[in-house]
């Protein structure tokens, strides 16, 4: 019995060896691997930021900002569902990516208001007709502008503060005429 036992131990620490020897190409294949997409997303993402902050001027540097990070995210993503299968793991990376598609759906129409928001928000930055100082109405509310965000405006009505949704302000607004810079 003890025979069998010591038999055991050693037939049980020959396979774990043989399956750490197998699985060593693969680990340091993902090794690898993970250090040329580490290098390949810094330098994209730099890439990314040095075009956005060329199209962006300095006080719009929060687009840039989300740019990147999106950038960012959607590699590092793929970068982990490739080193899964790069590991062995390729059922397990289709899976997580199939799942995530159904995840972005459903969290997308969840914020899909503040998606709005923030893609007229950057259309508000970018408009030459809309910024701060102006006067303008836009639905029931006609003030001075005092801030764009991506999400927010903020306009200054009768000294009071009044912050209105980036998509109503971009669905229809007017320029109040002898106002601006």
């Amino acid at each position: 019995m003890a025979a069998d036992g010591a038999s055991l131990i050693r037939e049980t620490g020959t396979e774990f060896v043989d399956g750490v020897v197998d699985a060593l190409p693969e680990v340091l294949s993902g090794l690898i691997f993970l250090v040329l997409a580490y290098v390949v997303v810094r330098v994209v993402q730099r890439l990314v930021r040095a075009a956005l902050e060329r199209a962006y001027p300095g006080d719009q540097q929060l687009i840039a900002d989300f740019g990147v990070l999106v950038v960012g995210l959607f590699m590092w993503f793929g970068a982990a569902l490739t080193l899964l299968d790069i590991v062995g793991l390729g059922d397990i990376a289709a899976s997580l990516g199939t799942a995530a598609g159904f995840i972005a759906l459903g969290v997308s129409y969840a914020l899909s208001n503040m998606i709005a928001d923030t893609v007229a928000g950057i259309y508000l930055l970018r408009d030459p007709d809309f910024n701060p100082g102006d006067t303008v109405t836009a639905g029931s509310v006609t003030g001075t502008v005092t801030s764009i965000g991506l999400r927010k405006s903020r306009f200054e009505v009768e000294g009071d503060t009044v912050v209105v949704a980036n998509r109503d302000v971009e669905s229809k607004w007017t320029l109040r005429t002898g106002s601006g810079e």
